[in-house]
């Protein structure tokens, strides 16, 4: 008997469809469909890929309401956490790449050396690597789904992606806008399971994986991605650091912390999860703080600035971490509050490293509070830590800020703003040590999703080449000679001089005449300077 999945909206605990898990039988027929239409998608030039994507833009924005109801209902997120992290992104990110992927992805002429390569040329180009697997989650179904998806495609190649077990709405969703699009057969497809089927898709053998995800999850991708092998990208967890020093925008910072560590209930992988606050202001902004959380409203009102949990088996880590917080000493602005799926935020406060909550992902409305007393002590707080996903440096003195920042172990950073750099479009974007490797986003997100291909073209019509058999003293002495002419100590003259009687064997390996040539040896050398 087929097994099936049954979603449930998050906002009425309602079912709202089953679906059909997809087995290993199927999903290699998905991987066979994929990579016929990937062979025919790679032939169109990135232009036209462009185009046909393009229309995607107008599709969203046709069925904007619908889109947004339709996410809310899978992740419980408020309609303007809809709109901001979920759509507006993959508008701007679809939107760079139809101005510039064209270049990005373009052949790239190499200048060759003159005579170890006489009369070549050569260059590199980016192929796509065929059929991409996408392993998406359910904190940012939407997003975090279509902006690799959609990178993969400009790129070149087919997509088989999997969705979260608890967004399979959204997957459905995405195959309904794709499906309007002018796409070869087969170049999108969908496999529905849990994490069985991500591994079965795995083994299916596409040519790159992309995950997003837990570093547990994570490490269970690339143990299985190993076994082929396949490459991967991972965009893992997150431990934000949020540094502030006592020259900033206090009531800014104020309130970037309460967006920082609280939008999305605090489900967001760059979600701030631990703020360090120079002492000399410590009290000041705990303060606020404790001032501010008090008017975030919680629940879908018109004014409502936090929705459910997408997960409820996210609160146990949640309680875990805030309950040994206050058993070590944290004071906390409030008791921990589950309403049906709303959880109140908590500030907390006098927190330490032998803490959870300093030092696991809590991925929760949970915003600790620790004191530093000088730069480098902000600086080793926050590099105590096993993620290095982003973080943000708070001052008024900008070089100091950005010193700071520069230090960090992480893979992205913000002075005096949070969250949004993941939303720049035009810079990579992933982490470093547990938060995972590879970037997308930008030009390099962009060409993660290729591999490179070199080709030097000679145009030598020679039957013989200074490096070919067959070797002799003589043949030894007037490459000695070139390479003493390259790198050799002294000026171009005196190397040219000490080196004239075994350059002159060199004139039968090009149609050039010696002038020629060491006209081009010192135009070489030139630029090598």
């Amino acid at each position: 008997m087929k097994k099936h999945i049954t979603a449930i909206s998050v906002l009425t605990e309602q079912p709202l469809k089953d679906y059909a898990v997809t087995d290993s039988a199927e999903i290699a027929e998905v991987m066979a469909r994929a990579r016929v239409a990937a062979n025919t998608w790679a032939q169109i030039e990135v232009s036209e890929r462009l185009k046909r994507l393009s229309a995607l833009k107008a599709i969203i924005l046709a069925d904007f309401d619908h889109i947004v109801a339709d996410i809310m209902a899978a992740t419980g997120k408020v309609k303007t956490e809809v709109l901001l992290g979920e759509i507006y992104f993959v508008l701007e990110l679809l939107t760079y790449y139809q101005q510039h992927a064209a270049k990005i992805l373009s052949p790239c002429p190499i200048h060759t050396a003159p005579l170890a390569f006489p009369q070549a040329s050569a260059s590199y180009q980016r192929k796509p690597y065929g059929v991409v697997g996408i392993i998406s989650p359910w904190n940012f179904p939407f997003q975090l789904t279509l902006s690799p998806l959609l990178t993969a495609l400009i790129s070149g190649n087919a997509v088989v992606f999997k969705m979260s077990e608890l967004s399979l709405p959204v997957g459905e969703l995405l195959e309904t806008l794709l499906g309007q699009l002018d796409l070869p057969q087969g170049l999108v497809q969908q496999v529905i399971g849990e994490a069985e089927t991500g591994r079965q898709l795995i083994d299916a053998r596409p040519d790159l994986v992309f995950f997003t995800g837990s570093v547990e999850a994570g490490r269970a991708v690339m143990a299985a991605a190993a076994q082929h092998p396949i490459p991967v990208l991972l965009e893992l967890g997150g431990k934000d650091a949020m540094t502030v020093f006592a020259d900033a925008d206090l009531p800014r910072a104020v309130n970037a912390a309460m967006y920082g560590a609280f939008s999305n209930s605090g489900q967001v992988c760059v979600s701030i999860e631990r703020c360090y606050v120079e002492s000399a202001c410590y009290e000041q902004f705990v303060g606020q703080l404790l001032a501010a959380v008090e008017k975030i409203t919680v629940g879908h009102g018109e004014v409502g600035d936090l929705g459910g949990l997408t997960s409820l088996k996210q609160f146990a880590i949640i309680e875990a971490h805030y309950h040994d917080a206050i058993a070590k000493g944290a004071k906390a602005s409030s008791p921990l509050r589950l309403d049906g799926r709303y959880l109140h935020p908590v500030v907390l406060w006098d927190v330490s490293h032998d803490m959870l909550v300093m030092c696991e992902e809590t991925f929760g409305p949970l915003l600790p509070v620790m004191a530093f007393t000088s730069e480098d002590h902000a600086i080793a707080l926050a590099n105590d830590c096993e993620f290095g996903l982003n973080a943000s440096v708070w001052s008024e003195d900008i070089a100091k800020a950005e010193r700071v920042a520069k230090q960090l172990n992480v893979g992205n950073w913000a002075v005096n703003d949070v969250i949004k750099n993941i939303g720049h479009a035009r810079l990579p974007f992933g982490g470093t040590k547990n938060s995972g490797f590879g970037r997308y986003h930008g030009a390099e997100g962009l060409r993660q999703f290729t591999y490179t291909v070199s080709g030097v073209t000679s145009r030598s019509g020679l039957d013989d080449e200074p490096n070919w058999f067959p070797y002799s003293e003589q043949r030894y002495q007037e490459m000695r000679a070139f390479i003493d002419l390259l790198y050799g100590q002294g000026n171009l003259y005196q190397r040219i001089a000490r080196n004239w009687r075994q350059l002159r064997a060199f004139q039968k390996y090009s149609s050039l005449n010696l002038r020629q040539h060491l006209r081009n040896i010192g135009i070489a050398l030139f630029k090598r300077i």
